[in-house]
């Protein structure tokens, strides 16, 4: 059952308990989630182990499921700002790749916490159904890079393909990565774009050694170079 925020809540966010935020609670949120899992963990469980009220985890989240979302989203953000820091002078395929990879560099050690939120969004049919939403805004981002570089309004073919394509490439990159434990994100990612850029041409698919990123981890070989 989802949990969403009382009709007549205020969306303003004042009158938080001294200490409390929102990364605050998403930490106690993953771990009872991973604990006891998505359906079985209550809002109220959250916010008395972060010792606020139910009312005041409304006002960081709309309902119990945006918790999961909140570190795509700020990818959303980075990527943004990213490319918007990018020179006009790199091409825009590059552009993408080195921008979403600069999003999604994490830190060994936050690692965990990330495998933990990719399983539960892949596993759970509410928060899968609740994906479109979020994976539009990210669409929208590459989208409306693209139309800045091209002149194309965003919401014509050439950049919307582009957008799909890229989320699309990186969620096929994000799942081969979730299947092994020991697994560079970024190098899946990489490899992901990268083959996309090519247009899949029967070079680019036949460069990776056969092993390939799939088995060992290893970036596949550059088909312009």
């Amino acid at each position: 059952m989802t949990e969403h925020a009382p009709a007549g809540t205020p969306s303003a966010r004042r009158g938080r308990p001294p200490g409390t935020s929102a990364r605050k609670l998403e930490v106690i949120a993953l771990r009872l989630f991973a604990e006891q899992g998505f359906h079985q963990t209550t809002v109220d469980e959250i916010a008395a182990l972060a010792g606020v009220s139910r009312r005041t985890f409304f006002r960081y989240y709309d309902a119990k499921s945006d918790v999961l979302w909140n570190e795509f989203d700020a990818e959303v953000e980075t990527i943004r700002t990213l490319l918007a820091e990018i020179s006009d002078e790199l091409g825009i395929m590059d552009a993408i790749r080195s921008a979403v990879l600069a999003a999604n560099h994490y830190r060994a050690q936050d690692v965990p916490e990330l495998r933990t939120r990719m399983h539960l969004l892949n596993s759970v049919p509410e928060l899968a159904a609740s994906a479109a939403i979020h994976y539009d805004a990210w669409e929208r981002a590459i989208s409306a890079y693209v139309a800045h570089r091209t002149g194309h309004p965003a919401n014509t073919l050439y950049p919307l393909v582009v957008g799909q394509a890229v989320l699309a490439a990186c969620r096929a990159g994000y799942d081969r990565w979730a299947a092994r434990a020991d697994a560079d994100l970024t190098l899946y990612l990489d490899a992901a774009l990268r083959v996309l850029a090519t247009g899949f041409t029967d070079q680019a698919l036949t460069a990776a050694p056969a092993s390939g990123v799939e088995d060992d981890g290893r970036r596949p070989a550059d088909p312009g170079s």
